[in-house]
């Protein structure tokens, strides 16, 4: 595990790990609460922080053990965008109500 090599990437990692857990824990209170209860709307929080643990562990994953380490790799120098994929008309738009023609007008059909 290169990615996890920095002090810093391992504090935030434990962090989140302990967040995800805490996550889970809330959830499973609402869940028993739900369930003591028989209230529905407890179990769907339940089920909604669940899954924002579940989110959360994901992305985590994703972000410290992925190919290009958002923590680890060193930012890109060149941040240029290119427009070779821009597809830009060279005619008049069809509308429901007619031709929208270059310059802004709308003409009836």
């Amino acid at each position: 595990m290169a990615a996890l090599q920095h002090p810093l990437t391992t504090t935030i990692a434990l962090l989140l790990v302990a967040v995800v857990i805490a996550l889970v824990a809330w959830a499973l209170q609402l869940m028993q609460a739900a369930n003591d209860r028989q209230e529905f709307s407890l179990m769907l929080a339940g089920c909604m922080v669940c899954c924002s643990a579940v989110g959360l562990a994901t992305v985590m994953v994703i972000t410290l053990t992925g190919p290009g380490s958002l923590l680890s790799a060193p930012l890109p120098t060149d941040a240029g965008v290119s427009l070779d994929a821009v597809f830009l008309p060279d005619g008049p738009l069809l509308l429901d109500g007619g031709l929208l023609g270059l310059d802004g007008d709308l003409q009836a059909w």
